[in-house]
């Protein structure tokens, strides 16, 4: 069976940590073997859609911040370019936002 994207994304992820070019907005960490966010921040997973398993980090957030969910721009969705991924906090589970949908 054929290698699915996410398969070859996590591939190239290990590669890129690996190497010290980890694509993590934390950076690579020399004491840890998987990229990751860092105890000292609070990070949500974002959850399907296009921008799905993706971290958000949200310390520092307040809790209104928090509640309004987010709509980072991405070229992945519906609209293209210029689009963006709506993502809200999933009740209970507030470390995990489910997408929503997309709008231009």
């Amino acid at each position: 069976m054929a290698a699915s994207w996410l398969d070859r994304r996590r591939s190239d992820d290990r590669r890129r940590a690996a190497a010290g070019t980890a694509r993590s907005h934390q950076g690579p960490r020399p004491d840890h073997d998987h990229p990751g966010p860092r105890p000292d921040r609070r990070c949500a997973e974002l959850v399907d859609g296009t921008l799905g398993g993706l971290l958000l980090d949200i310390t520092g957030w307040t809790q209104d911040e928090v509640d309004t969910g987010v709509a980072p721009a991405t070229e992945l969705g519906q609209f293209g370019a210029g689009g963006r991924a709506l993502y809200d906090p999933r009740p209970g589970e507030p470390d995990r936002w489910d997408w929503t949908g997309d709008t231009a």
